[in-house]
């Protein structure tokens, strides 16, 4: 895993982006230089539309997945997702190209422009997994417990090429083993930490036990093994790099307090407070028309106001009034009683159905951005009837409303909806990543997400 940006990315994934983009660069200048019906062109006056087509080709190939954490295995498959951007790419090139200053290029130019790049993604993508047996790291866990399991499935779901583990190093001879871990993976302490690890030329050691035998962790050995260029990792680390989430369980009041991230200087304040108001400007302007067209729909459909007004929790602890196209019925909650909402909840309206899916009953929280109660990213604003409940329940709940709540967020794009205190908890876990590591750059990461995440319907309710 490598931080980028205060985020992790596998190693594997920013390699093929780069190789990828500068794949898809050569092919559009070659195409183009090669096949343009005799026209002249100077390479420096391709290079912008060339670097504008790539930049879209990767945000479409990020949508679909190509980049996500679980790519496919399979070659067909890959080359069926390889096609929607190369199908998306021809008219938008040729639009573009059409414009350049030197004049119209051919079709023909445009086809074979893109014909190279879909060969040499394809054979990108070949050449990542034959060489994945040179790039294998060697992970030995040392624990036997519940958190080691937690750690081999972790490795297992996230699918990192060349990423093995080779065992399960129990430093007690008495520990006790859970039933999920497989018996021949087990290294009982015959020989130290070190040698074990010597001799299984391992690369990192993750740290997967709680147990204090012995006066607590053999931190002379784990040292021995740092100080030989294998790395250590421990617990709450590895959960933070590998899933992008923290472990509540394992929080401690001087995790805040000395850990890396949290950053609100004021610097960070005015880059995320410009976005918004740019990004939102932008969005209100686009979706104006499908915002007047759900208005009405809404008013035709009801009674009831069009616009829906709720008071949730913001930055500070501060309640403010949240705005959303109204997509239940006016009496949903006649009885004076939050309720969360449920999957197929019968108090959502046929219109609210469909704005729920498309994500359209969101759309008015664009006002609240601008006005400073809200920013593009961030954790969800929850109910303060809710937020009471949950703070009860849940430690350092309050933590998330450091930052300004989101139209979207990291929890929003990694977690299914939240309709109970046992969600809420789940979701915090996203919540607190994201407010000890929220860049620009991240924002804008999850905002791509979100692309996703509104086109296959995920998480609607």
């Amino acid at each position: 895993m490598v931080r980028l940006f205060s985020h992790y990315f596998p190693l594997g994934t920013l390699l093929l982006v780069t190789m990828d983009a500068i794949c898809l660069l050569l092919a559009d200048l070659f195409g183009l230089l090669m096949l343009s019906n005799g026209g002249t062109y100077e390479v420096a006056n391709l290079i912008p539309g060339a670097i504008a087509f790539v930049g879209l080709m990767l945000i479409f190939s990020g949508t679909i997945g190509l980049y996500s954490d679980h790519p496919a295995d399979d070659f067909w498959l890959f080359a069926r997702r390889l096609m929607f951007p190369l199908l998306v790419g021809i008219p938008v090139l040729h639009w573009v190209m059409y414009r350049l200053p030197d004049g119209g290029v051919s079709v023909t130019a445009i086809g074979a422009a893109l014909l190279f790049g879909f060969a040499g993604r394809l054979a990108i993508f070949s050449f990542s997994r034959a060489s994945a047996s040179f790039t294998t790291r060697r992970v030995m866990v040392l624990g036997v417990g519940d958190d080691a399991t937690l750690v081999k499935e972790t490795l297992e779901q996230s699918r990192i090429p060349g990423l093995f583990i080779v065992g399960f190093y129990s430093p007690y001879t008495d520990s006790t083993m859970t039933s999920n871990l497989p018996a021949n993976k087990i290294l009982m302490p015959t020989t130290s930490i070190t040698d074990t690890a010597r001799q299984l030329n391992v690369n990192e050691i993750v740290i997967a036990m709680r147990e204090r035998r012995g006066g607590g962790l053999p931190l002379a050995e784990l040292l021995n093994c740092k100080l030989s260029g294998i790395k250590v990792t421990d617990f709450s680390s590895f959960f933070e790099n590998y899933k992008s989430r923290v472990r509540i369980d394992l929080l401690r009041e001087s995790w805040f307090i000395f850990g890396d991230g949290f950053r609100q200087g004021w610097a960070r304040m005015f880059v995320k407070r410009s976005f918004d108001i740019v990004a939102s400007l932008g969005l209100l302007v686009v979706s104006l028309p499908v915002m007047i067209i759900a208005a009405i729909a809404v008013k035709l459909e009801s009674h009831g106001p069009i616009i829906y007004r709720q008071s949730r929790v913001g930055l500070g602890g501060k309640p403010f009034d949240v705005l959303k196209f109204r997509s239940m019925r006016a009496d949903a909650e006649r009885d004076g009683t939050p309720q969360w909402a449920k999957r197929g909840d019968s108090r959502v309206t046929r219109v609210g159905h469909f704005m729920r899916l498309t994500r359209i009953d969101e759309l008015p929280q664009l006002f609240s951005v601008l006005a400073g109660q809200m920013s593009l990213v961030g954790p969800r604003p929850e109910r303060p009837y809710f937020v009471e409940q949950i703070a009860e329940k849940v430690p350092f709940y309050a933590a998330r409303h450091s930052v300004k709540p989101g139209v979207t967020g990291w929890a929003q794009v990694r977690h299914h909806y939240g309709a109970s205190v046992e969600d809420a908890s789940d979701k915090l876990e996203y919540d607190l990543f994201y407010v000890k590591n929220h860049t620009l750059f991240f924002d804008i990461l999850i905002l791509f997400y979100s692309v996703k995440v509104v086109l296959t319907a995920q998480g609607s309710r």
